[in-house]
């Protein structure tokens, strides 16, 4: 079985005799090309001399140029490159030694040289490339007939590697999309031609294209529109061509979240750096969805140290794996007197407050709990950042404390207020708002999954439901750009985009994994708390700030003593509703 294994030295004595009866063959056919195959015998008489002084220049300098290290499957244009090389500098020296030792080649006509320069080049050429198209035209019929929408680096490189047999696609057309792109129908890349975009619904039934795989960098628009136009043709599977460092592409399948993403055009990775680097940084909830991604945010631009906060033992125990060396507190930020050791344990420039109830429904059902976490909790931050002098504290909140109908929205209203109006001494207080992120925990998005892969249906509330989402470190970077702006007792409101129906992201979440026919959409009902349209600003007076996507509300005067007393009356109150509405007069409960 060992002999048929591939190796170096098989390869090598292969190509050796491979090449000395090609050498031969070519030498033999120049001669007959030259005397038009009626050859005077005496021009044979050193025919052996000849050969054998070619085919050690050939053979030596096959080795020089690396002839003999190619793999014979993988033979590119640099190998083809090479291969001409050793051609060349091979008849090159021939030419020398014929004229210096004229007497030992002689007789024998110059132009065979040449001749045999080009037989030589395309007996060996065609050798090692043959199996190369052999396998391609074998991949062809096994592999997928794909498509490739963009003409870039990426799509050179995707091909490539389709044709050397590391991805089980086969490239059969090219889509320029792009303005810029243009120019570039109707030429090839890699021997396959570049189509228009009209083009690309009949070149899809005429080629049985199944698969398409995405290089170019498209818009959210274009990039939904690519997709409906993709599935609407047949296409049943879709990858994004995604850059993996510097230079490596990993092909990915085709998310949600690639179709929803928002890619905020002002993202000021300068401003971040400036506020993060060098600082002492405590965050509260860092083991979620939010926290830990600004835990990871934050490290990435050269905080001096983090102290990641949570009441969670499995998200505390997941965030200290990726970062060993920060300080991990397992602790509640209802816990007035252990949050205070730990601001007087640590050196903490900025606070970041990510920690809170979330999850509508279950805020419903534990009312109680959701004010201690999410309203106590905050005041014990804002009023120990103060304590302790702490330069800046960024609060995240919701779209959901705008006009809001449940608990947890009313919660997290009381939070601004109270940090737009507590008397922050030296600290910078910020309140940041912003919609759903797609993926997070409380996300629909993972639900969604679920419930595809386990054969639907999916579960929507109502047909009109709408929600705005961002990417989590988009969200998160946007939140400390804000941050680095604020001056203090301010609420911020991030420009999330359009909202999107629930029931179209179910629909197109459907269709990416291919299930049109088999899975339905099923509605539910709104759960209680739960309102259809989601809001991020009050009114439309928010002032603007030096970034496109950052906006300022208008702040809503609250006296600190009453917002005091109010929140205390509320947690001993035995109407709880009633009392949060108290202190929230748009707050409107759905039941």
């Amino acid at each position: 079985m060992n002999l048929l294994q591939p190796s170096f030295a098989k390869r090598l004595f292969f190509f050796l005799l491979s090449d000395l009866i090609l050498f031969f063959i070519s030498l033999h056919l120049a001669y007959a090309l030259r005397f038009d195959f009626l050859i005077d015998p005496r021009f044979m008489e050193n025919f052996v001399v000849v050969f054998l002084a070619l085919a050690l220049l050939k053979v030596l300098f096959f080795f020089l140029f690396r002839v003999y290290n190619i793999t014979w499957r993988f033979f590119a244009l640099d190998d083809a490159l090479n291969l001409i090389k050793a051609h060349l500098s091979a008849a090159v020296f021939f030419g020398i030694l014929f004229f210096l030792f004229n007497d030992l080649f002689m007789p024998m006509p110059r132009s065979v040289i040449i001749i045999d320069l080009f037989l030589s080049l395309m007996l060996t050429g065609a050798l090692r490339i043959s199996k190369r198209a052999l396998s391609e035209q074998l991949k062809q019929g096994e592999s997928r007939q794909t498509l490739i929408v963009g003409v870039n680096p990426k799509t050179s490189s995707i091909i490539k590697s389709a044709f050397n047999g590391e991805l089980n696609y086969f490239p059969v057309a090219i889509f320029a999309l792009l303005k810029e792109n243009t120019s570039a129908v109707n030429t090839y890349i890699n021997k396959i031609k570049v189509f228009a975009a009209d083009d690309l619904e009949s070149q899809i039934i005429k080629q049985n294209i199944s698969a398409a795989i995405i290089t170019a960098d498209l818009s959210q628009a274009d990039l939904k529109t690519l997709f409906q136009r993709l599935k609407d043709a047949g296409i049943k599977e879709i990858k994004i061509a995604k850059i993996l460092g510097s230079q490596h592409e990993k092909l990915e399948d085709l998310s949600i979240e690639d179709l929803l993403a928002r890619h905020p055009q002002d993202l000021d990775s300068e401003a971040i750096a400036d506020f993060i680097k060098d600082k002492h940084i405590l965050i509260t909830g860092a083991g979620g969805s939010i926290g830990s991604e600004i835990t990871q945010q934050c490290q990435k631009f050269g905080a001096a140290s983090l102290t990641l906060f949570d009441n969670s033992e499995f998200n505390l125990y997941q965030i200290a794996e990726e970062l060993p060396d920060a300080a991990h507190v397992l602790c509640s930020v209802t816990d007035y007197q252990t949050l205070d050791k730990l601001f007087g344990q640590h050196p903490i420039d900025i606070v970041i407050h990510a920690a809170a109830y979330k999850h509508v429904p279950l805020c419903e059902e534990n009312v109680d709990i959701a004010i201690t976490n999410n309203i106590i909790g905050t005041k014990n931050v804002i009023d120990l950042s103060i304590k302790h002098q702490v330069k800046k504290l960024v609060i995240i909140s919701t779209d959901k404390a705008v006009r809001p109908t449940n608990v947890m929205g009313t919660t997290k209203r009381i939070g601004e207020l109270y940090a737009q109006n507590v008397d922050s001494k030296e600290t910078e207080i910020v309140a940041v708002r912003f919609g759903n992120v797609l993926g997070s925990s409380g996300s629909v998005i993972p639900k969604f999954k679920k419930q595809i892969e386990s054969g639907g249906p999916v579960t929507v509330t109502h047909k009109e439901m709408t929600r705005y989402f961002m990417l989590i470190p988009e969200a998160c970077q946007l939140v400390l750009q804000a941050a680095s702006i604020a001056k203090g007792n301010e609420l911020f409101i991030l420009d999330m985009g359009e909202p999107v129906k629930i029931c179209d992201l179910a629909q197109q979440m459907i269709k990416l994994y291919g299930k049109e026919d088999e899975i339905e959409v099923t509605f539910t009902g709104l759960r209680p708390g739960e309102k259809l349209y989601e809001e991020l600003l009050i009114d439309d007076n928010e002032k603007k700030t030096e970034y496109s996507s950052i906006f300022i509300a208008n702040p809503t005067y609250y006296p600190i003593e009453q917002l005091n007393n109010d929140i205390q009356a509320l947690l001993t109150s035995e109407n709880k509703i009633e009392s949060l509405q108290k202190i929230v007069p748009e707050f409107t409960h759905k039941v």
